[in-house]
């Protein structure tokens, strides 16, 4: 299986906000669509981060940050929806950012070859550091 498989049907309608749940919650940030991602993202709750980041890069140009810094946990298949949702922000035009200064999330991005993809930034843009 490839990172980028279980693209949704392209029929298939996507929600244009998701409900809000205890893994993930989408704001508008500035000029930017921000997914906060807490807790754990495993095989069994990676679904819940997907309807936020489908809904986040179904528009044209999306511009999408993906804030894992409040992750307890980050597997694969938090990787998986990671880049399908960067796919479909880059056929349509936009970016997907992840923001995390977690180490473990650091480990896990670079032992899996994505930290060029994901070149992680430390906070958000519109934080003052």
């Amino acid at each position: 299986m490839t990172p980028d498989a279980d693209e949704p049907d392209a029929d298939e309608p996507v929600p244009a906000a998701p409900v809000t749940n205890q893994y993930a919650r989408t704001r508008v940030g500035g000029p930017f669509t921000v997914v906060e991602v807490s807790g754990e993202i495993d095989v069994a709750t990676a679904h819940l981060l997907a309807d936020h980041l489908d809904a986040a890069t179904s528009g044209p140009g999306p511009d999408v940050l993906v804030d894992l810094r409040y992750v307890d946990f980050f597997d694969c298949s938090g990787l998986r929806v990671l880049c399908r949702a960067d796919r479909r922000a880059r056929e349509r035009d936009g970016r997907l950012r992840v923001v995390t200064d977690q180490p473990r999330v650091l480990r896990l991005l670079r032992a899996s070859g994505l930290s060029g993809r994901f070149p992680p930034l430390p906070r958000l843009p519109d934080e003052a550091g």
